[in-house]
């Protein structure tokens, strides 16, 4: 419950999966061991390729980061077994001062909910109904700290009109078949009486048993007690199990993995104080009061290969930002208190992360330098995009020579299946997709970096069908794709919107939706900035 989510953005590339990992490996190798490197949607083939060739298991994948049940410090109070007798339950509300318990079955499972005043109900209605039904002898010898006596036919319950019977009652007590509960003090004549006429069962306060009271025990249960007949009368009611006084109908309960905002919503349709909490298996694992919904402990985060809100992972508003690591223009996020930032000119955020291993004196396992030098090669295509700096290709070599392995390599196996033929349109389209907002224009940009551009462009029909619907559904202004051809150096660019705005931008003239742009290789340095000079 104490973790530090470490999460790219949406639709995460190499660079922004390898980031979170990367950088959680460092704090943990730095006696951090709360962070955890997330993700968010899914992981495309690229970056599956490089985790399998380097020996790592995706992230943890997170949908959201809104508040939830489990981030709340909510009471862990016992939950008392059904069994228990309402004697204990009130003896531990006492202890731990709490005015309500949850009531559960052998396998930790809800059954209902026992409050103070449930117990104090149940003790004022046995002022006048002074009749106990099947009462558990065990739980009744624990009461009263008693003992059975005599050898009298055994029994696992107890059932009866409770009496106390005193020497001025002893001429008016009848006695009618085993249906009374009757507590003696010293008093041979009224023992002899109840044991004549087979009460259900005899109650002996404060005295010694003597064997001739014992003698005509027949069905009658005989316990002794320290008690006074005053204490025994009242606690021959708090012998019950807390199952029959709690209550166990229309319950509300909330799970470890609620989102906060429903539960609001809910506590706010109901009169009740105390709600249960519920894990993944329907144990008790708590409760919760109004309370502990007006300050709810954030989830923390680290961003890494973003700064912008809608790439940003959901209810990012409920979270606190912890720190920033990005290689992007300064986009809309904003915190609520000053957060360490590391926004540096470089190719690839993992050239900045590199730096810090270096910084702290942590030397990457092979394995993650590795897997970090692939993320720089993609995010700077091989060193060919115009963001690729000096640093970007000495880190990259660095990493290479711990993990001894060849750039050259890594960079064949991480563009050689791009444009795979068994892929979807909206799978490629997908994959490395990210949505900006500029001015007041709404826009969403694809990037497929491949080794045959022409391969793809046959397909051209699927992606603008698939585009014009993603444009629909999500209100954008323009949508692009951006075919970045390795070998060409260059992007084909396949848009819909305006061919004006895409003319002007790029000072050439569109075909068909379609234009070649030489030399361009970088979605956020030579696309998203021409539109923003224009937009903005």
């Amino acid at each position: 419950m104490n973790e530090i989510y470490v999460t790219g953005h949406r639709n995460p590339d190499t660079d922004s999966i390898v980031a979170a990992m990367s950088y959680a490996a460092l704090q943990n190798a730095l006696g951090h061991r709360e962070y955890v490197a997330a993700h968010l949607d899914h992981i495309n083939d690229e970056t599956r390729r490089m985790l399998d060739r380097f020996g790592f298991e995706p992230p943890v994948a997170i949908s959201n980061v809104r508040t939830q049940v489990r981030d709340l410090d909510f009471d862990t109070p016992p939950a008392l077994d059904s069994s228990v007798t309402m004697d204990r339950a009130w003896r531990i509300m006492l202890e731990q001062s709490i005015s309500v318990v949850p009531v559960t079955t052998e396998d930790g499972k809800l059954h209902g909910m026992l409050s103070a005043g449930d117990i104090a109900s149940y003790d004022m209605r046995s002022i006048t109904d002074n009749h106990v039904e099947n009462l558990p002898l065990f739980n009744l010898l624990s009461v009263l700290e008693g003992r059975v006596q005599g050898e009298g036919d055994p029994v696992d319950t107890v059932s009866g009109t409770v009496s106390i019977a005193v020497p001025q009652s002893i001429e008016n007590l009848l006695f009618e078949g085993q249906d009374h509960v009757v507590i003696c003090g010293d008093q041979p004549d009224m023992i002899r009486r109840a044991l004549a006429h087979q009460v259900s069962c005899l109650i002996l306060c404060q005295t010694d048993v003597r064997p001739e009271w014992l003698e005509h025990v027949g069905r009658t249960c005989v316990i002794s007690t320290p008690f006074d007949a005053a204490k025994v009368a009242r606690l021959v009611y708090q012998a019950i199990p807390v199952t029959r006084a709690c209550q166990t109908k229309g319950l509300v309960s909330f799970h470890l993995d609620d989102y906060i905002d429903d539960v609001r919503e809910e506590v706010l349709k109901s009169r009740y104080r105390c709600y249960p909490v519920l894990d993944e298996n329907d144990r008790v694992v708590g409760t919760l009061s109004r309370y502990h919904l007006l300050r709810p402990r954030r989830k923390r985060v680290v961003l890494v290969d973003h700064n912008e809100r809608a790439q940003a992972v959901p209810g990012l508003d409920q979270a606190e930002i912890l720190e920033i690591i990005d290689h992007h223009r300064l986009a809309d996020i904003q915190t609520a208190q000053p957060v360490r930032m590391r926004n540096e000119p470089v190719g690839s955020t993992n050239t900045i992360i590199a730096g810090m291993y270096q910084e702290y004196g942590v030397m990457p396992s092979p394995n993650m330098a590795g897997l970090i030098a692939s993320a720089i090669l993609s995010d700077t295509v091989i060193f060919k995009s115009p963001t690729c700096t000096k640093r970007d290709i000495d880190m990259a070599e660095r990493m290479a020579r711990i993990a001894k392995v060849s750039l050259e390599e890594v960079g064949k196996e991480l563009f050689s299946a791009s444009g795979s033929d068994d892929k979807s349109a909206e799978e490629l389209f997908l994959a490395d997709f990210k949505e900006f907002h500029i001015a007041e224009q709404k826009l969403g940009v694809s990037q497929i970096t491949c080794v045959d551009s022409a391969r793809l462009l046959e397909r051209k029909a699927e992606f603008l069908e698939l585009m014009a619907s993603l444009r629909k559904t999500n209100r954008y202004d323009m949508v692009i794709l951006m075919l970045t051809d390795v070998l060409l150096e260059g992007t084909q660019l396949v848009y819909l919107g305006s061919d004006d705005t895409i003319s002007r931008a790029f000072s050439i003239e569109p075909h068909d939706n379609t234009l070649f742009l030489p030399r361009v290789m970088s979605r956020k340095k030579q696309i998203i900035p021409m539109l923003t000079a224009l937009w903005g």
